[in-house]
Parts: structure tokens; sequence; C-alpha cells
């Protein structure tokens, strides 16, 4: 259990790492069109749907669409490493876990709100999720228990097999 927690923990902080770079290509190389479908919804939550599916299937940028599909990648995966987490009984493990997924969740939703309404505050909030999700899972990997170490049996050794010779 420890050792998949163990690589899933580094697995998220090692694409966390990439999805940053392809946000910032994006925020540096992109232009998003101001009335794009989805742009200005008047609810919040189907606009945020409407924009990752724009950014995905019609984005102007290969960029965008990495960046969205990893994005979705994140948060899946995030919300999965729960259940070993939970599994684990390891309280701390728990709580980096959901505190990761959760703030993946979050950078993804500010994300699509800046698809939205091009605020920069929303770049900025998903830069802050961003950064708690790599603290909480750089916690949790660290503080994760240590594994088992295989110990060799107690009691004699068993005899060599008979016929051979040294």
């Amino acid at each position: 259990m420890s050792s998949e927690l163990r690589q899933g923990y580094l697995g998220v902080l090692i694409t966390l790492v990439v999805q940053f770079l392809f946000g910032m290509a994006v925020n540096l190389f992109v232009e998003i069109p101001k009335n794009h479908p989805g742009a200005n919804p008047p609810e919040y939550f189907s606009g945020v749907a409407q924009n990752v599916i724009w950014a995905i299937l019609h984005g102007p940028s290969v960029l965008l669409t990495i960046h969205a599909i990893l994005g979705l990648v994140l948060i899946a995966f995030g919300f999965r490493l729960m259940v070993p987490a939970i599994r684990s009984r390891h309280r701390l493990t728990m709580l980096t876990a959901g505190v990761g997924a959760l703030s993946m969740l979050g950078a993804g939703f500010n994300g699509g709100s800046f698809l939205n309404y091009h605020e920069d505050f929303s770049s900025m909030i998903m830069a802050t999720f961003f950064g708690i999700a790599v603290t909480a899972y750089a916690i949790g990997l660290w503080a994760l228990p240590l594994p088992q170490e295989s110990r060799p049996p107690v009691g004699p050794s068993p005899a060599p097999p008979e016929g051979r010779s040294r």
C-alpha cells in the first residue's frame, strides 16, 4: 500500500510540474479570444464545462489543449489517489491526499473561470491552488510510513542440498 502511495504522490508531483510548465507556455504564447463559445456565460459551472470542452476540441493552440487535458487527468488521478490513502488509515496521508485533490479541482475551476471571464485574478487563484497541491503532495510523500524491510527468517539456516560439494 505504501509503495502505491509513494509512486502515486511522486507521479502527481512530476505531472503537476509538467502542468505548470504548460500553463506558463499558455500564459506567454497563447492568445485566448475574448469571444469564444462559452465566454461570459450567465451561469458559472456550465460555462466552465463548456470552456474546457472548447479548449480541448477547438482551442487556439495545442498548448492550451494539452494543458486542459492534463488538468482533467490530474483531477481524476488526485481523487483516485484518495482510495489507497484512505485505506492506509494514516491520518496525514489521508489529509494530504484530500487537500491535494481538492486543490487541483480548485485550480481547474479557476482555469475554467479564466476562460469564462478573462480575469487575471483567476490565474492567480489557479496558481495558488497549484502551490497548495504541490505542498500537500510533498508533505504527504515525506510523511508516508517507511516500507517494511524484509527480515531474514529467525532460526537455523537450512542445510545445503545433498550431492553438492563446496
